[in-house]
């Protein structure tokens, strides 16, 4: 009995150290890879690991390399997932910080790819035979995701027209593509309002890209939507993740945003790559999975950019926020305030400990808030979508 329970724990030890080698390089490559083209999306980055994965694969069973690629799958999803104040705070390998980021989109991205190798070991029973199929099919794979972005601009362009303006949400790759590819390449001319995306300020970077472009841009604050939607022809959004019902789960304010473009009649259109469709359901907020954010911090801009032009004027001393803009409340403070990296946060609004402050990074919007979705399938309706993922996972 006791020379059974050794052998064992000895396989038990040989099958960890096989799954978590490949895991640990898996992990390395897909930093590598994200690191090295910041328009690589993630899920399309967790792809091209993957297939590192089966090429240094020892195993001799298929069921063997399917235990690597969950492990691999579940180490990348679990990394991507947690609160990493190291990778945005000391980001010394310049690997792009994933807070306040959905992990739907990478989650389903790597149950895609796990279903073509399954697919193709069910056709070729042969291990090597079929070793050397998932190899240039996982190749293929990897590339009509990195061309989706491509297809997708191409589709969604033609819903651009000349004069008009259209409203955007934060930092999407894949509506930056579309936008700036009607605006180069088809040279129609249109304006774009592009809203802050609090707390990344995704929409304020973003709006660099789109005037390099020659594009009119300008930004307003998130809960500006309603006041400038009168103005807008069109809403453009990129999604985290495309859902069985036809919803979207997208950065946060996007909910919101639907229903305003609703209620105001204005066309609300996504743009997603189909590596995003994913099988859940959600019929509201609190079915979304939970996710841990980094803690969010608030800031009074306004008082922070008067005492940013006092300093200025006096540099020999420091000169106090005005007494106006702290006596809203007796619980609030504002004060420039030093973080752990000894940087000071002007006009920062230093709450309670008794307040709780909630970040989610993303939120649910329901089919009927959206018009149409703009994808490399094609372009659909958001009730056509339970019939793609159909297609795409059977």
């Amino acid at each position: 009995g006791s020379k059974m329970t050794n052998d064992t724990t000895s396989t038990s030890r040989e099958t960890t150290t096989e799954t978590t080698m490949p895991t640990n390089q898996a992990l390395i490559d897909l930093q590598t890879h994200l690191k090295n083209s910041k328009e690589l999306a993630l899920p399309v980055a967790a792809i091209k690991s993957l297939l590192g994965v089966i090429q240094r694969s020892n195993s001799h069973t298929m069921m063997g390399l399917q235990e690597e690629l969950r492990c691999a799958s579940d180490a990348m999803i679990q990394w991507a997932s947690k609160d990493n104040d190291d990778n945005s705070n000391n980001n010394q390998s310049n690997t792009p910080s994933l807070i306040n980021r959905s992990t739907i989109a990478l989650a389903s991205g790597c149950q895609l790819f796990m279903k073509y190798v399954t697919r193709c070991f069910l056709e070729l029973p042969d291990f090597t035979e079929c070793k050397k199929q998932v190899l240039e099919r996982g190749e293929r794979f990897a590339g009509i995701s990195l061309a989706a972005r491509d297809r997708i601009a191409e589709l969604g362009q033609e819903f651009i027209q000349d004069g008009q303006c259209v409203l955007v949400h934060g930092r999407s790759r894949v509506v930056g593509a579309l936008l700036i590819k009607a605006a180069t390449m088809y040279h129609k001319h249109f304006e774009i309002i592009v809203l802050e995306g609090r707390p990344d300020a995704g929409g304020c970077k973003v709006a660099k890209e789109f005037t390099d472009a020659g594009i009119p841009c300008s930004v307003v604050l998130d809960s500006a939507m309603g006041y400038v939607m009168e103005r807008v022809d069109l809403v453009v959004v990129g999604a985290e993740g495309v859902v069985e019902n036809g919803g979207i789960v997208n950065k946060i304010g996007t909910f919101a945003l639907g229903v305003v473009a609703k209620e105001m009649g204005k066309p609300f259109y996504v743009a997603a790559e189909s590596y995003k469709f994913a099988r859940l359901y959600p019929l509201n907020q609190a079915d979304l999975p939970d996710l841990t954010t980094k803690k969010l911090t608030f800031v009074d801009t306004a008082a922070a950019q008067s005492q940013s032009q006092a300093q200025s004027q006096s540099q020999t001393q420091s000169v106090s926020l005005d007494h106006h803009a702290a006596a809203s409340t007796s619980t609030l403070t504002l004060a420039s305030t030093q973080n752990s990296n000894n940087c000071s946060i002007p006009g920062l609004v230093v709450l309670p400990e008794s307040i709780k402050v909630e970040n989610p990074p993303c939120d649910f919007t329901p089919a009927k808030y959206i018009t149409l979705l703009f994808t490399d399938l094609g372009v659909l309706t958001p009730s056509a979508v339970s019939d793609e993922l159909i297609r795409l996972y059977q």
